[in-house]
């Protein structure tokens, strides 16, 4: 019999990390939590199975650098990175570097149950992930071509101003491209878009956007 999966939970703060933790364990979830990195990477050895939760920004070392020791040791094991600072160019990165998920606090708890569940099933749903890749070439089709450019723009980790002047127009067209690109792409946030366009293959292993 597989051992229960247990879900690792990561950051500096105690009031949130504690919040974590409890909604795990009221959905039934085995939870473990750790105020710190470098107190988790102390028993990432050990660890075979499960999944992590991490903050990005914490002290010492960061969650994008527990992310690449993770994935350096175990690279089966699924991170999901949480934020309080939407900082796109981070979602980039983490995704790049092989999390399955970026969640930008504040998020509902159904959102991190739903990832948390995706995060455990990853190996087992290779056919939904193919749905989905799918839905989204499907969506991806229905753009427009400025709305495709202004994507690219948003993944790649640019700001509205700087993709108004590289397309030649002004920063509130852009703003409108991007809510009609977030609706027809069903996207909640950008976090959820740079998911997307990982998985569409529109970001490349650089970060930049391929054509």
């Amino acid at each position: 019999m597989q051992p229960e999966p247990i879900i690792y939970v990561i950051d500096d703060d105690d009031a949130v990390r504690q919040s974590l933790e409890f909604l795990l364990q009221t959905a039934g979830v085995a939870v473990r939590g750790f105020e710190s990195a470098k107190a988790f990477l102390e028993v990432l050895p050990q660890i075979r199975s499960g999944c992590i939760i991490t903050d990005v920004r914490m002290p010492h070392i960061t969650g994008i650098e527990l992310l690449r020791h993770v994935k350096e040791s175990n690279p089966d094991l699924p991170v999901i990175v949480i934020t309080g600072h939407g900082d796109i160019s981070l979602a980039v990165e983490a995704m790049k570097l092989g999390a399955v998920d970026f969640l930008e606090k504040p998020f509902d708890d159904d959102q991190l149950l739903a990832a948390v569940r995706a995060a455990l099933s990853q190996d087992a749903g290779t056919g939904k992930r193919k749905a989905e890749i799918a839905d989204i070439h499907d969506k991806l089709a229905a753009l427009s071509n400025r709305e495709r450019q202004v994507l690219e723009g948003l993944v790649a980790g640019s700001a509205n101003k700087t993709i108004a002047f590289d397309l030649g127009i002004s920063p509130r067209t852009v703003e409108i491209y991007r809510a009609n690109l977030m609706t027809k792409m069903a996207a909640n946030s950008l976090s959820d878009l740079v998911r997307m366009a990982m998985l569409a293959g529109i970001l490349d292993n650089s970060g930049k956007s391929g054509r």
